[in-house]
């Protein structure tokens, strides 16, 4: 009986670890006549929290010819199947006569001798006309390396272009408090602190702006970041005026994994606000 046991727990370890869905996924994504091309490839940036979904998606036909967007989405981890939804489209490199599409994925995962595969359809819209793109398959493998390479900071092309036309304008960086975190995938929500006043504000991460002129209110600006492990990030709130009431506070809720902390942010005309935090990956 012992030895009955003993190697059931085996085989749940054996089985729990095999379907370790976080990696990279890449494979051929299939489309119905209409398309710009008929077959292309796509490249997922999957991690994954108990049956919560986020990553990065990469569209191409080759290095050169590709569509960045972030996703979000629910694993059944009963059934194995995800559903997977693009939610921002963060670069555009295709022809002028081809149409970005945001797509669903329905995916099961799969294990064929020794290659785990995802399996499964999607559908979608185009992204300036929200007409329905022509459906297809798609099939993925795990696999150990990106095709692409992984960005410090993920910045949308409209955050790029605003940046470029900004004066730089030096403000003393205040660090509120510094985070080590377990967890590539960390979400920022972002309160007015008290009345509200009218406050805006701006955010930049490792010098790099992700958020722009954004006001303040009893509602949260959520962020959602991917991060590399082992770098340091820096992110500042800029104050981009000051409300009725200065200076402009606000409230900072990080939440990472299952740790949840709750920051306070105060910017002025000659201060800024920050926090630093690193990921610490563990092998």
């Amino acid at each position: 009986m012992k030895i009955t046991v003993i190697l059931l727990l085996l085989l749940a370890t054996h089985a729990s670890y095999a379907q370790d869905y976080s990696g990279i996924w890449r494979g051929v994504l299939t489309q119905e006549p209409g398309g710009c091309f008929p077959e292309y490839y796509i490249e997922l940036q999957l991690e994954h929290d108990g049956g919560i979904i986020n990553g990065t998606s990469y569209d191409y036909y080759d290095s050169s010819k590709f569509v960045k967007l972030q996703f979000s989405g629910r694993l059944n981890t009963s059934t194995k199947r995800m559903v997977i939804m693009e939610n921002e489209v963060l670069r555009v490199q295709i022809p002028k006569d081809c149409v970005p599409c945001i797509k669903t994925y329905d995916l099961t995962w799969h294990m064929e001798g020794k290659n785990e595969m995802l399996l499964g359809t999607w559908t979608g819209k185009e992204m300036s006309r929200g007409l329905a793109c022509p459906p297809g398959k798609i099939t993925l493998s795990k696999v150990p390396k990106s095709a692409f390479k992984q960005e410090e900071v993920v910045q949308n092309d409209r955050l790029a272009s605003i940046q470029k036309t900004l004066k730089p304008e030096t403000r003393k960086v205040e660090i509120i408090q510094t985070l080590i975190l377990d967890t590539s995938r960390i979400k920022l929500e972002l309160y007015d602190n008290g009345q509200i006043d009218g406050d805006t504000i701006s955010i930049y991460l490792n010098q790099k702006l992700i958020l722009y002129r954004n006001g303040l209110t009893e509602k949260p600006i959520t962020i959602n970041l991917p991060v590399l492990p082992n770098k340091d990030y820096e992110m500042i709130m800029f104050a981009e005026n000051l409300g009725t009431i200065p200076p402009n506070t606000a409230l900072m809720v990080v939440t990472a994994g299952k740790k949840k902390y709750e920051i306070y942010l105060s910017s002025s005309e000659k201060k800024s606000a920050a926090i630093r935090f690193r990921y610490e990956k563990k092998e």
